[in-house]
């Protein structure tokens, strides 16, 4: 027999389809043109998640770093790993319109730009064409870029708002030897094409109710330069506070730009980190969590945004659980750095 499903988001819609009798519940939405976003498929990467409203449901494996016991505990899920046995309904905590996201679009970007802006990371800026379709994607999101002369692929976040004449930037990490790291060192030039996927990723801005905490790890400035050009251009009433971690002043890049953000978002905070600095920096030393400003995060609800390297995401989350700061919601990205 089939089973009445709802899925709610936040933007207020609702959408209804039936599931089939032992069906995974991704698989019925997918079906029904319902393209819940994902990644792994296999109840590890946590980006399907939703919770159950009512109804009764089962679910067929779970990582407990994508659900803790308490995440279980308050019914929430899977789409990937759940088959639901009654009629039921579900919360997403995204608006319905990323559901059209999970297939991303195959494009064609013309170099325009690429700069060296730190001595570790270059900005490479594509044109996707004025007579193309707008690319939608939602500030934080990500591309992967196939790179030219080669067969390989590598993700990179957005580092701009969408715009209506298809501009993006991407910061790129210059490695020693990587395969995109010599194509921007030795052979990319004004009018080269590269092909891309887009948007992918569950890591994006929400709607803003209250104080930000943004946090950014090396490249992951990325993201969050996308979120800050849209908190600019959309306005904000509460306070924004980013944090950029790197290792030596050398790698720090963009900071005219960060900065002009104090003159377009009113409560702008800007604090920079670096965690292998040179005797004669005077700025913050160390690790990100070291330096953050616990009223802002205790006195009031918050929400923090963390972009970077798994350990710095993981040093964030072992501070925040220590700090036992319930009213703080995080979302994080985590990226493993490409070493070739």
């Amino acid at each position: 027999m089939n089973h009445k499903v709802a899925f709610s988001f936040a933007d207020g819609k609702t959408l209804f389809f039936p599931v089939h009798a032992n069906e995974i519940l991704l698989d019925a939405a997918l079906r029904n043109g319902i393209r819940i976003p994902l990644d792994c498929r296999e109840g590890v990467c946590g980006t399907c998640q939703g919770r159950c409203e009512s109804g009764d449901y089962s679910q067929d494996y779970v990582d407990e770093d994508a659900l803790s016991s308490l995440d279980l505990q308050q019914r929430k899920m899977l789409t990937c790993q759940t088959r639901v046995t009654s009629d039921a309904a579900f919360y997403f905590d995204f608006a319905s319109s990323l559901c059209n996201a999970a297939e991303p679009a195959r494009l064609n970007g013309t170099v325009t730009q690429v700069t060296q802006v730190s001595a570790s990371t270059a900005i490479l800026h594509l044109d996707l064409g004025a007579s193309a379709q707008p690319l939608d994607f939602l500030p934080g999101q990500y591309a992967r870029l196939l790179i030219p002369g080669t067969a390989d692929l590598r993700s990179y976040s957005f580092a701009n708002r969408p715009t209506s004449s298809n501009q993006l930037q991407f910061l790129i990490r210059l490695l020693p030897d990587g395969v995109m790291s010599n194509y921007i060192r030795e052979r990319c030039q004004v009018g080269d094409q590269i092909a891309l996927e887009a948007p992918l990723g569950a890591f994006y801005l929400r709607h803003i109710t209250r104080p930000l905490v943004l946090v950014a790890g090396g490249t992951g400035l990325s993201a969050l330069l996308g979120m800050l050009d849209e908190i600019a251009e959309r306005g904000c009433e509460y306070p924004v506070h980013l944090y950029y971690g790197v290792r030596e002043a050398a790698d720090l890049c963009e900071g005219e730009r960060i900065r002009a953000y104090a003159r377009r978002i009113p409560g702008f905070r800007y604090t920079e980190v670096l965690s292998e600095p040179t005797p004669c920096w005077t700025g913050k030393r160390g690790y990100i969590a070291e330096h953050f400003d616990t009223s802002e995060l205790r006195d009031a609800p918050a929400d923090l945004y963390v972009c970077g390297p798994p350990p710095m995401v993981e040093s964030i989350r072992t501070w925040l659980a220590s700090q036992s700061l319930e009213n703080v919601q995080l979302y994080y990205e985590k990226f493993t750095e490409s070493n070739t």
